[in-house]
């Protein structure tokens, strides 16, 4: 396990359910899917989202994907976007020559654990010059006690394609804990341009332990946009491997953290080659007894000539037990590489209550303007139907309601 983050000491690995199979097989027609499932996901607008701004949908509940559907003129264009065992089973070249390349099993332990038994998630293959200007979206629901999802993303962008994806997660509250541990692997190949956006929504018994990470080629772009929300504890710390000249990473982290939360977040740039670019945004609220941890990550390799990047957190605590902490750790092995790291915190102060209670708002609706326009950088980067949620969340979290 690993000696330093979060308390992981209270996970029993016995008592996790690791498979638990919630029909017969992956649908592509939204009436064929198990009534009970389609009740739970028509409830959380799943369908209504597909067919009003979404190029493809997947959806999973517990171990395995219970539907998977994209537009037909992608589909002809030869997009391809399944679960994993679908993909080892009709695209056996293209999955097998790039599973496990990016985060292989001996990464950490729950990489390993995640190899060992995963099942469901999401492959998706963007053929060269492909640009699927609407976002697919994967949304994963836990729904028994003492459960164990272990989904396995893997994307691979060929040269010049472009693609959003956006997946969201939920789950509701029970008497015992359950463990999320999800591994995700991008290529992105020369000229591509992939972003992946995250939208959680944990319940408060859920350790949400994830490896996620990307290698980008010449003039690929990866970003990440990840909303950490819910969850007891979460573990994770997006990452790209800048191989290729001019490629980019762009990682914009936020997270909320209430009582009993860790949120123990970040990211990481790897520059490997020269003329490459990071940015790195990390925003963070801790409220009541909850934590918040930035842990990042900068490096320069040797010969990476001409890196540019920076990195700035910033940090908001609502009252006195809130906590906050900062862990930046920068390794440089190039003297040409220009780099910038900025940190901020600060608590909300009462002059600015005043003022926006004067206006006639309650001192719950100032506080939640408040935190709004702090996490609006994210807010601003995902499409409106979803920044709306986000706000939602949000709101449900400064009142303690989340799950």
């Amino acid at each position: 396990m690993p000696t330093w983050g979060a308390d992981f000491s209270k996970i029993n690995f016995d008592e996790i359910i690791y498979y638990m199979k919630p029909s017969e097989k992956s649908e592509t027609r939204w009436e064929d899917v198990p009534k009970e499932i389609k009740e739970t996901f028509d409830k959380l607008g799943i369908p209504q989202a597909e067919r009003s701004f979404l190029a493809g949908l997947g959806a999973q509940y517990d171990s395995d994907s219970v539907y998977h559907s994209i537009l037909k003129p992608l589909e002809e264009k030869g997009v391809i976007f399944t679960d994993p065992d679908t993909g080892l089973q009709k695209y056996p070249d293209i999955f097998k020559k790039y599973f496990g390349t990016i985060v292989p099993p001996e990464d950490n332990k729950f990489s390993a654990l995640n190899s060992a038994v995963y099942s469901g998630g999401s492959f998706i293959y963007i053929p060269p010059g492909v640009d699927v200007q609407q976002p697919l979206q994967a949304y994963f629901r836990i729904n028994a006690k003492s459960f164990g999802q272990f989904e396995r993303t893997l994307i691979i962008a060929d040269k010049g394609s472009k693609l959003h994806y956006i997946e969201s997660c939920s789950a509701p509250i029970y008497s015992k804990d359950s463990l999320h541990a999800a591994v995700v692997e991008i290529v992105a190949l020369p000229g591509s341009h992939v972003r992946y956006t995250t939208l959680q929504n944990w319940s408060n018994n859920v350790y949400n332990l994830v490896t996620k990470r990307a290698h980008a080629y010449e003039n690929a772009t990866v970003e990440w946009v990840d909303a950490n929300i819910g969850s007891k504890v979460t573990t994770k710390f997006p990452s790209v491997y800048l191989r290729g000249r001019n490629s980019k990473a762009d990682i914009l982290s936020v997270a909320f953290a209430g009582n009993g939360q860790h949120q123990d977040t970040g990211g990481k740039a790897i520059h490997l080659a020269p003329n490459t670019s990071s940015r790195i945004t990390a925003k963070s609220v801790s409220k009541g007894d909850g934590r918040t941890t930035y842990r990042g990550l900068l490096y320069v390799g040797k010969g990476a000539s001409n890196v540019k990047s920076s990195i700035r957190c910033d940090a908001l605590l609502i009252d006195e037990n809130s906590r906050t902490d900062t862990y930046p750790y920068n390794e440089i092995h190039d003297d040409t590489a220009t780099i910038t790291h900025e940190a901020t915190v600060g608590k909300i102060g009462e002059d600015m209550l005043f003022y926006l209670m004067s206006r006639g708002l309650s001192e719950q609706q100032a506080l939640n303007m408040v935190v709004m326009g702090f996490f609006e950088p994210f807010a601003k980067e995902i499409p409106l139907e979803y920044a709306l949620e986000f706000n939602r969340l949000i709101q449900l979290e400064m009142a303690g309601s989340v799950g």
